[in-house]
């Protein structure tokens, strides 16, 4: 995406956080040169900090310099956001009644400080391998046919503010799912900074936070077509990944239940996190065990659970090899 290496006057970056998944939806940060936002103040100190290399690591921007500055841990979602607001809920699905739907989303504010959002709204998708993924355009775009209040909103300490939406189909719009990511994204950045206490480069950098809300809106009988296709191992970070395919016209936020074997021993039994596989796409689906496994065959068999209490349940087994 960015040319290595490069002039770095300063930076802007926003953090997106995938709703379906609770946690940084893309594997790094998205930066912006700071001279497309002049309201934005953001400088790197010491004029030898000029030049940077760019490293993704999941939830991290790294900014190293030829001194051997590193930027990394500090840059997580978790200290970089504020824990004290809230947004519910984080995904939204329905259905248009005569050709319309409707919903609201609570932001809250349990800090003594008050803040301010801005509001906007995006297409987005999931990519297999990467997650979350915002798009310029989608023809299962429902940002044309979304209509919100308030596009900016103030918050007091303690205190909670409702966004509400409106979904408006024309007749002639082809039954399918729609969809949208509702973003309410911090108007005060937060100045993150670090000093390396060898060099003594000290980095300020802007950090945005950004919280989007998945909107699905469907038009007709829809309905997902779900299955397991295949697991494999990745031995750079030790996960076990189970590829899964949707080939209906609705998604489905997913949890794993899964047994992890080898032969006839029992190395894991557990569940995974919420996954939004989209309407016919497919996606890679986290086993949540982060040990090393030893080289072999195993076998990974467990259910996939959807809805309310995740009482509707698919089963699935396959197999892997560990080179």
């Amino acid at each position: 995406m960015f040319p290595a290496p490069i002039l770095l006057p300063g930076w802007f970056a926003r953090h997106y956080f995938d709703s379906a998944r609770m946690k940084l939806a893309d594997n790094s940060f998205i930066a912006y040169w700071m001279n497309n936002h002049p309201k934005k103040v953001c400088l790197f100190h010491k004029p030898r900090l000029s030049r940077v290399n760019i490293q993704k690591n999941p939830g991290v921007l790294a900014l190293g310099c030829l001194s051997n500055v590193l930027l990394s841990s500090f840059l997580l979602w978790g200290t970089a956001a504020r824990a004290d607001i809230s947004i519910s809920p984080l995904v939204i699905e329905t259905e248009v009644q005569r050709g319309q739907a409707q919903g609201t989303i609570t932001v809250r504010n349990g800090d003594a400080k008050e803040f301010r959002d801005r509001v906007y709204s995006a297409p987005f998708t999931y990519d297999a391998e990467q997650g979350f993924k915002r798009l310029e355009s989608s023809p299962q775009d429902l940002t044309p046919y979304l209509q919100f209040s308030p596009r900016e909103l103030q918050v007091p300490s303690s205190a909670e503010r409702r966004i509400r939406f409106v979904v408006r189909f024309p007749p002639s719009l082809p039954d399918g799912e729609y969809r949208a990511m509702l973003f309410t994204e911090n108007l005060e950045a937060t100045i993150q900074q670090e000093t390396d206490a060898t060099s003594g480069v000290t980095l300020r950098t802007a950090i945005v936070p950004s919280v989007g809300v998945a909107v699905y809106v469907r038009k007709g009988k829809l309905s997902h077509n779900l299955s397991a296709i295949s697991a494999r191992y990745n031995p750079q970070s030790n996960k076990v990944q189970l590829l899964v395919r949707n080939t209906g016209k609705a998604s489905a936020i997913l949890q794993g239940e899964w047994t992890i074997k080898k032969g006839e021993q029992e190395i894991y039994k557990g569940l995974g996190m919420d996954t939004t596989v989209l309407a016919e796409g497919e996606r890679y689906l986290d086993v949540d065990y982060a040990k090393k496994l030893e080289p072999g065959e195993y076998q990974l068999s467990g259910t996939l659970g959807w809805g309310v209490n995740r009482i509707n349940k698919i089963p699935f087994s396959v197999k892997f090899t560990v080179p």
